[in-house]
């Protein structure tokens, strides 16, 4: 039975096993490695449904090389309130952000994203993202740049009068608005085709198409988004912090 680290190859292997809906034991029978191997490596970059190879290889690299790195000063990962795991909540970051990037977000963009949707308040500075990430100002500045474009996160300013980047409970249901707004804008591009390619001509008889496609999924989109929100959005109380102590009465 081979040892050591899963190839490219291998894992070009799991993403083809997992596509044809095969199950980890026989996926794992396959490439002659335990089954425990295959699970591992699949809910560790993005789950059966987000797993790709590419991405998972260049995972594991950069994990690689963080090891091979010195320490760098300061807490990369903070202490975890409500008591949590602080090294699991790091490994789901690293699944969060991966899903994220196989989604079409550029990697630090999606670790940026990942902190912010996992952090109980929602909101971090430019300065703990610098440092909890440990990259240059000039990449949380470019990644917030494009975030804040897709409407996915707002700025504040704090007490101190520092930039203060916050991702709302309702973050998707912003960035789906947002996607049906630039839907419905291509559709009336679209749809202007159609009268100077002329209706009757299969150029414009097929922008029409698109034209109404499109119309009917942003359409869609709009009230999927504003229905679920309405009826799904909900905020529970968090749970006690077992760290916090309160003040006897």
């Amino acid at each position: 039975m081979p040892g050591g680290r899963l190839t490219q190859q291998e894992r070009q292997q799991i993403a083809l096993g997992l596509a044809d809906g095969l199950a980890y034991a026989e996926i794992a029978r396959r490439l002659d490695r335990p089954t425990s191997t295959v699970t591992r490596e699949v809910m560790r970059n993005g789950g059966p449904t987000a797993y790709r190879a590419d991405l998972a290889q260049r995972a594991t690299g950069h994990r690689a090389q963080r090891r091979r790195q010195p320490a760098a000063p300061g807490p990369q990962t903070p202490e975890q309130p409500y008591g949590r795991d602080a090294a699991a909540v790091q490994a789901y970051e690293e699944v969060f952000t991966t899903v994220l990037m196989a989604s079409g977000i550029p990697r630090m963009t999606a670790r940026v994203l990942a902190l912010l949707l996992t952090s109980d308040t929602g909101s971090l500075t430019a300065a703990d993202l610098v440092q909890r990430l440990q990259v240059s100002p000039a990449s949380v500045s470019k990644s917030i740049a494009f975030l804040e474009s897709q409407d996915l996160i707002r700025r504040e300013r704090d007490e101190r009068r520092r930039d203060l980047y916050v991702v709302d409970d309702d973050v998707w249901y912003q960035s789906m608005m947002a996607s049906a707004r630039s839907t419905a804008h291509i559709m009336e591009t679209a749809r202007q085709g159609v009268g100077v390619l002329g209706a009757a001509t299969p150029a414009g008889a097929r922008m029409e198409n698109i034209a109404r496609f499109l119309d009917f999924v942003s359409e869609s989109i709009a009230r999927a988004a504003e229905q679920a929100r309405e009826i799904l959005h909900t905020k529970p109380e968090p749970p006690a912090d077992p760290t916090a102590r309160g003040n006897d009465a």
